[in-house]
């Protein structure tokens, strides 16, 4: 028995996993609906994610679909949170996982048994309709997301109780109109960020971001109109970034994000343009720049009554309202310390799933990882590997292998992301992917590929590494994998081609 905690999409693919592996799930959900994230909300509920209306998502739906499960060909390629929202529920009700996931239900505490040293099983206490129940599950899998805790660190921000106007958490942020007449600040650059600037630059007075270390800038629409995933997630170019000398995948980084525009022309080049960051997603940033609705600005070195002031900028710049686009913090409220240990915003987990010191290894952690790409197909390959781990079909390593892994892995990615906390958990999306395939012997041959079927091996190197590459063999192997590579253009492109110019007939 196995409990999921949280309906979202780490939690839905999880609950899919575990029966089919003959596994029983069952998923506790605290809001009214599933989707996490992704179930829109007008008002904001504690404890759970919020999004504003206008949310879009950032990778293509080819790029970004579970792996057995591809996206209706009419759905856009990048989708409105309202169609990711529908596509989840169809996921939901074609694999029947609604009987297994109890709504409105919270869960307040899970502890270890007295017996955990032998059994690995968990006391889980939850909530629904201000009664408490307890029950003993077999394992669990905690797939609560990293997106309802923010981080607001006023202390980094001197002079900010002498502030007068407003100032909130984007977590807080739903509709533009609070910014009517108003004169911005955005302090952070991530995709949040920038979305946020952009709507209140249209009905604001001035908008302003304030970025201490800047941003690579991509835009959805990517080399000849193509996804900007379905172009950059190829096995071919992962090839070339990764096996490239260091200044030479730099170079080639820094010649395609400079493609469109110059970023230092746009005051976005990143503080050290030798460490390869998430790039912000937002189509619109140039433009707003050129056409004066948004100014970049230098970190924020105080506050003062009206206005504030910028790290090598003398001159005050008046505002009147502040929204602080700080990120979120990692929390497991309903786990004890000892369990998972958070330092830092980040926390100490096997490849980003398994706490290295739990006697048993029946407890994992899906979805907190960011991927340079889709985050669907990688938390359903998490709960792939974490479901034959629980049955017994995968073991893991050592308690020492995995904490030496842990600790290598971290001093990496502070080097090769940057030194901000929460860098830590972003990976090389394919990479990744490949490896947990390898693991429970789903990764793709391309070289058997090419010896039995060389037009199906020529299109999994050269085109888009998408989910289905990933049931073509092995465990989970699904019969539609193939042909779902092969019309993967067919569906990207059906939405876009509604008008068919007519031919010229000389």
């Amino acid at each position: 028995r196995v409990a999921v905690v949280g309906a979202g999409v780490s939690g839905l693919t999880a609950t899919k996993c575990c029966l089919d592996e003959g596994l029983e799930p069952t998923c506790f959900e605290q809001s009214r609906d599933i989707g996490g994230l992704w179930c829109y909300t007008e008002h904001i509920e504690a404890g759970r994610p919020s999004l504003y209306p206008s949310v879009i998502s950032n990778t293509s739906k080819e790029m970004s679909a579970f792996s057995d499960f591809p996206y209706p060909e009419d759905f856009p390629v990048f989708l409105p949170n309202a169609r990711l929202l529908d596509y989840l529920k169809r996921y939901a009700k074609h694999f029947s996982l609604q009987e297994h996931i109890r709504l409105r239900t919270t869960v307040i505490s899970i502890r270890k048994r007295p017996d955990f040293a032998t059994t690995g099983q968990w006391d889980v206490v939850t909530e629904a309709d201000g009664k408490q129940t307890s029950h003993v599950f077999d394992a669990i899998m905690v797939c609560s997301g990293n997106f309802s805790e923010p981080s607001l660190p006023l202390h980094c921000f001197p002079g900010i109780e002498l502030f007068q106007g407003q100032y909130f958490h984007s977590r807080q942020y739903k509709h533009p109109d609070v910014f009517q007449g108003k004169r911005v600040l955005v302090v952070g650059m991530g995709n949040s960020g920038v979305d946020i600037a952009v709507e209140a630059s249209r009905v604001a007075a001035k908008v302003t971001i304030s970025t201490g270390r800047g941003a690579w800038l991509l835009s959805r629409v990517f080399d000849h109109g193509y996804p900007w995933d379905m172009v950059f997630n190829t096995r071919l170019m992962n090839l070339i970034r990764n096996n490239l000398p260091g200044v030479l995948s730099r170079s080639f980084i820094n010649y395609k994000v400079n493609q469109r525009f110059n970023h230092e022309n746009y005051g976005l080049q990143p503080e050290n343009s030798c460490l390869v960051r998430e790039p912000v997603l937002n189509d619109d940033l140039p433009s707003y720049i050129l056409t004066g609705r948004i100014t970049i600005k230098p970190g924020v070195k105080e506050f003062k009554e009206n206005s504030v002031v910028f790290h090598n900028c003398p001159e005050e710049e008046p505002i009147d309202m502040v929204v602080f686009c700080t990120g979120y913090d990692v929390s497991f409220p309903f786990l004890e310390e000892e369990v998972i240990k958070v330092e830092n915003k980040h926390a100490s987990l096997y490849k980003y799933v398994f706490p290295t010191h739990l006697q048993r290894p029946t407890l994992a952690v899906l979805g907190l990882i960011k991927p340079l790409g889709g985050i669907m197909p990688v938390t359903e390959m998490q709960a792939r590997w974490v479901t034959r781990v629980f049955k017994g079909l995968c073991q893991l390593p050592s308690q020492s292998v995995m904490e030496k892994e842990v600790c290598e892995k971290s001093k990496n990615r502070v080097k090769w992301f940057g030194l901000t906390y929460d860098e830590v958990l972003k990976i090389d999306c394919l990479g990744y992917m490949d490896k947990i395939a390898s693991i429970i012997g789903a990764k793709p041959s391309i070289l058997r590929l090419l010896l039995t079927d060389p037009y199906l091996a020529f299109t999994v190197f050269f085109g888009p590494c998408s989910p289905y590459q990933y049931r073509l063999e092995g465990p989970g192997r699904w019969e539609g994998a193939r042909q779902a590579i092969l019309t993967q253009w067919d569906r990207t492109l059906k939405p876009t081609r509604t008008r068919v110019p007519a031919r010229s007939s000389s």
